[in-house]
């Protein structure tokens, strides 16, 4: 079996050549969005080779491999189907308008290998789970890391699964999305990621000096909070749907709360 600097040197060199290849199929199409699909399967990748080069418990790797898997498969489905004929994002079309006829190369480090990037350090908390041979048991903090993991599933999976059925409906096209989880939370499906992150973080947790791994939900927390996830995205809604602006008064931000009265 490999050292773990070796197995995560392995890691990285995969996830930069999924996204070369990404960046290849890219210019082809001329549309970068394709990165949004690749972004589970690189975890999903990451997660399998460490799986199979590393001597850790095997009862905690499967764990960790089936639950990354589980997340990743579906996340990369859902986005695939959406982004599917939708033309390329508009993030990714202001960079392409700034950049010019640079962009094919820019897009390369800008968009995948910066991914890549973000891509392997989150998933550190993934690979020092299942290195670590000991404790050769499933604990308690395990358990309460498949706990939060089901919970935070449960609102990406179904807050994705309401948005796009909402969205499928020519009758909605302008509105604000207000049911279902999306009454009691703006951002559903980025409550669900937290926590799923959190929950592989106490996975990794139970085994010895691994402490440190909270890394990984920290930058999860961060880019949903403070970057690319909810300032980003509402940043942009505000600006095409009117009554975004009364949903955003009367509903939580981000953990699911019951919603404000008008007259409050």
């Amino acid at each position: 079996m490999q050292s773990a600097v070796t197995i995560m040197g392995f890691n990285l060199a995969a996830v930069f050549a999924m996204m070369i290849i990404g960046w290849f199929i890219s210019l082809w199409y001329r549309n970068v969005t394709i990165v949004d699909s690749l972004w589970g399967l690189g975890f999903v990748l990451i997660v399998w080779i460490t799986f199979s080069l590393s001597e850790g418990f095997p009862g905690r790797k499967t764990l960790i491999a089936v639950l990354v898997t589980v997340w990743g498969l579906r996340l990369s489905i859902y986005l695939s189907t959406r982004n599917w004929g939708a033309g390329e994002d508009p993030r990714y079309g202001e960079w392409r308008k700034k950049s010019g006829k640079r962009f094919w190369i820019v897009s390369l480090f800008k968009v995948f290998l910066l991914q890549a990037i973000f891509m392997w350090v989150i998933s550190i908390v993934l690979q020092v789970g299942q290195l670590a041979p000991t404790p050769d048991t499933i604990g308690w903090l395990d358990i309460l890391g498949v706990f939060a993991w089901a919970i935070g599933f449960f609102f990406e999976a179904v807050g994705d699964w309401q948005l796009a059925r909402f969205k499928a409906d020519p009758a909605n096209k302008g509105s604000v999305m207000d049911r279902g989880l999306w009454a009691y939370s703006r951002h559903p499906n980025y409550f669900g990621e937290f926590l799923i992150w959190w929950g592989l973080f106490l996975i990794t947790l139970s085994t010895p000096n691994s402490w440190w791994t909270v890394i990984s939900p920290l930058i999860i927390t961060a880019v949903l909070l403070k970057m690319t996830g909810i300032p980003l995205t509402e940043y942009t809604i505000v600006k095409t749907r009117p009554g975004y602006k009364d949903y955003i008064k009367r509903t939580s931000a981000f953990v699911p709360w019951f919603p404000r009265k008008e007259n409050s």
